[in-house]
């Protein structure tokens, strides 16, 4: 039996999560969940599912999980802590991270320290030391298998290199762009609100996702991760904007031939993949149907209308603490905009000004640095925004 521990289940990822578990069947159980804060969603998960463990990472939530929990399930301690023992269970085969943001960092690396097969949709720790985690990864065994669709379409495509030899087998990563709701929007997007920021044509996802898209900073954090994953220099990831989400991305061999993932724009078939890897199984995704394509279309990014694709490329080409200072800051600026505190053109700008104030290089990065850049940029952020809203 596969025991499968998920963080942030109650959200997009975590919930189809379950469906998958539920569609592989009784071989598969579900040993811990964790959320954000929504207890009564981890309430009715854990019925469903009967977990032994749980945890939430907000302390208010916690005492109103630990007074609700189910006899016999245990309740790990609020915050970092409890997620990070909930992904180093020794009883755990598989941990899925679904938590979003930086708060995805110490669980993680308690997950590569326990040598964890893991499915990982928290691509914000490999924005800030995917690096250092791949060592650590390599040092304690680990796996690390990605969940979203275009970095599993990449793993996908080069399953046949050796882990080490990609950067002399490939000329380029193709990373598609679905492009967001405001893509093929004419005119300025400064008056863009977060009611219409949250509306994505093709995904359905949480909030901070769902603006990342909106901005292109997605593309711009999985061009890291992908770099970080394998060990790739930046000027090989070349995105594409795919408006149809078909093709989730694909590699150029050295050779010239190109390979790509594709299948339709439904992320129970990678979040599946990953928890199932190497093997595969059959999906609760529907097949695609090639006969219903009228057209695939490719286009270049508009790097001046979405500035945070090019700021995010930037960091990755100059290294050190900018990935994590730019992760920080972007995590600043939309919860901001999302709060209607801040213009959906101050989130390039609150990162813009995050990143003048970086200094340094990547030679003395270290884990703890990584954390402390991300606390320092937080700051800086806040302060950048707070003036951007006062104009």
């Amino acid at each position: 039996m596969k025991q499968v521990v998920i963080l942030g289940s109650t959200g997009s990822i975590g919930v189809n999560a379950l469906k998958a578990v539920r569609h592989l069947g009784r071989e598969w159980r579900v040993l811990g969940l964790a959320a954000n804060s929504d207890v009564k969603g981890l309430l009715a998960q854990a019925k469903a599912c009967r977990p032994a463990y749980l945890a939430v990472f907000d302390h208010d939530a916690w005492k109103e999980l630990s007074a609700a929990a189910p006899k016999g399930v245990k309740v790990l301690p609020p915050g970092v802590e409890g997620l990070a023992e909930l992904a180093s269970l020794s009883a755990a085969d598989v941990v899925l991270s679904a938590v979003t943001g930086a708060a995805g960092f110490a669980p993680l690396l308690a997950a590569i320290r326990a040598s964890k097969h893991i499915a990982l949709a928290n691509k914000e720790p490999m924005v800030m030391a995917g690096g250092l985690l791949m060592a650590e990864a390599r040092r304690w065994e680990a796996k690390i298998i990605p969940v979203d669709s275009e970095p599993s379409a990449i793993f996908q495509c080069l399953s046949s290199v050796p882990a080490g030899g990609y950067d002399a087998a490939l000329n380029r990563v193709f990373l598609t762009a679905s492009g967001g709701p405001f893509y093929a929007r004419k005119g300025s997007l400064a008056s863009v609100t977060p009611a219409q920021a949250l509306k994505h044509p093709r995904w359905q996802m949480g909030p901070k996702i769902t603006v990342d898209s909106a901005t292109l900073m997605n593309k711009g954090l999985e061009a890291i991760e992908i770099q970080n994953l394998f060990s790739l220099p930046i000027s090989k990831v070349q995105v594409l904007v795919h408006p149809q989400s078909v093709v989730h991305s694909g590699v150029e061999y050295a050779d010239g031939s190109v390979l790509a993932q594709l299948s339709v724009p439904d992320m129970r078939l990678p979040i599946q993949y990953a928890l199932t890897w190497p093997a595969r199984a059959p999906s609760l995704a529907e097949p695609l149907d090639f006969y219903k394509l009228a057209r695939l279309d490719f286009f270049r990014p508009d790097f001046r209308r979405f500035p945070c694709l090019e700021l995010a490329l930037e960091a990755a080409r100059r290294g050190g603490i900018r990935p994590a200072a730019l992760n920080a800051a972007n995590e600043v600026a939309v919860e901001r905009f999302i709060a209607g505190r801040l213009p959906f053109t101050g989130i390039p700008a609150v990162v813009e000004k995050v990143l003048t104030a970086c200094r340094g290089d990547s030679a003395g990065l270290t884990l703890a640095g990584a954390v402390e850049a991300d606390a320092w940029a937080r700051q800086k952020a806040a302060a950048a925004a707070e003036l951007i809203r006062k104009r």
